[in-house]
């Protein structure tokens, strides 16, 4: 049985007679478009029927409620409003696409290995930037006024996830004007698949999807946010870029990439309980064991791309960062980690380092149950190869350590 909120429950209920976009999905994407463009006054089609492919998708998520449907639809509408707005600001101010982006650093590595630590720390150093939440969802040119505005919208819904999906900020905090993961940007991704649930038809066709096309898109972003600023080296996070490395160093050839590691084992119940969360937004019942699958299918998928990958990239454009060691001594080995991406460590960086490593009096810890999604001897067997890489480069340690 799923662990679905009652206010979930209780407006899934008053929606239904009201949302039922899900039965006609192309029809329902049709409206959308045209809504969103008549806002935007532009139009691009090709990116409008490629996200279209997610609505298609969303309909078929097992158990999909009314309010499902309604953030599904409601997100992806706000993806084509963001690549218009981005596309709108690139015609109007070509001189945008000439920003340097320069030796950015992409901070990846499986979930909750502690890369939300590495990144901001990163990234509220002063010579570094990482792209803000509200940044990543209302791309655009430097505006006071304006981004008053979007961050007070914006907020309003981030508000409302704590209500639909109690205990999400325990498992991920996520604030609208703090540094968020770049897959908050993308168009597409298998974070659909995970966040959301099962999409045949949407699956087989990301399967097919040149995933360089959302760096490119990515690069643009991040040009958008600078122009008119101070450039400073950006510094990114996602798991996900374990997967794409060789992509991020096609269209970022003086990228660097932190790859924080953990046992992997400790982190499957982890990760299975936030995304299980994340799923019972939209679905009435959600199947931790086919959420527990699923979160094994992907991460061994993506640490073995990370392998594989690495191979073909200069050795000094990675930086692997242990996560036992972070955690026991991040005061330590957080400097050393500056050092080795060539930053600068400040009477400042020690401050910031401080305030995040400090949990709120009294704040809840994630509790989660491994056996819940997986069992522990076939998660083990499964990252055997990883697991390999860790004892040669003495960078795994069972040793219970702080959550960070």
């Amino acid at each position: 049985m799923s662990r679905t909120p009652r206010a979930t429950r209780v407006l899934n209920t008053a929606l239904g007679p009201f949302v039922t976009g899900y039965r006609d999905p192309a029809g329902s994407w049709a409206k959308a478009v045209a809504q969103v463009e008549k806002q935007a006054g532009a139009q691009d089609r090709t990116f409008a029927d490629d996200l279209g492919r997610i609505i298609e998708g969303a309909a078929e998520i097992p158990g999909l409620s009314p309010l499902g449907w309604f953030l599904i639809s409601n997100e992806v509408k706000g993806k084509y409003a963001n690549r218009l707005r981005v596309g709108r600001v690139l015609a109007e101010n070509p001189q945008v696409a000439e920003e340097q982006i320069i030796a950015p650093v992409f901070v990846c590595g499986l979930p909750r290995t502690a890369t939300t630590l590495a990144h901001r720390v990163l990234a509220e150093s002063p010579d570094h930037r990482g792209p803000l939440t509200w940044e990543l969802q209302h791309t655009m040119l430097h505006d006071p006024g304006t981004e008053r505005k979007v961050i007070k919208q914006l907020q309003q819904g981030l508000s409302l996830m704590e209500l639909f999906a109690p205990g999400l900020q325990e498992k991920h905090p996520m604030y609208i004007d703090r540094p968020e993961e770049s897959v908050l940007f993308f168009a597409h991704g298998v974070h659909w698949l995970l966040q959301r649930g099962p999409m045949p038809s949407y699956s087989a066709w990301l399967a097919d999807y040149d995933v360089l096309a959302e760096y490119e898109y990515l690069k643009l972003g991040l040009q958008v946010l600078q122009h008119g600023r101070e450039p400073k080296r950006w510094v990114l996070k996602y798991p996900g870029h374990l997967s794409d490395m060789d992509t991020i160093r096609h269209v970022f050839p003086d990228a660097t990439f932190v790859w924080t590691h953990r046992d992997p084992v400790t982190v499957i119940g982890s990760c299975a309980s936030l995304l299980e969360t994340l799923q019972g937004m939209v679905q009435h019942e959600v199947d931790p064991e086919v959420v527990g699958r699923t979160v094994l299918d992907h991460l061994v998928t993506q640490v073995n791309n990370g392998l594989e990958t690495r191979m073909n990239l200069p050795p000094s454009s990675i930086v692997d960062v242990p996560y036992h060691k972070l955690s026991a001594d991040p005061f330590t080995e957080v400097p050393r980690l500056y050092a080795a991406i060539g930053a600068r460590w400040t009477a400042r960086d020690q401050k910031t380092l401080a305030e995040v490593i400090a949990k709120p009096k009294g704040a809840p810890s994630h509790q989660y149950d491994l056996s819940r999604y997986v069992d522990r001897a076939e998660a083990a067997a499964a990252f055997a190869p990883y697991n390999r890489m860790l004892d040669r480069l003495d960078l795994r340690d069972a040793t219970p350590a702080i959550e960070l």
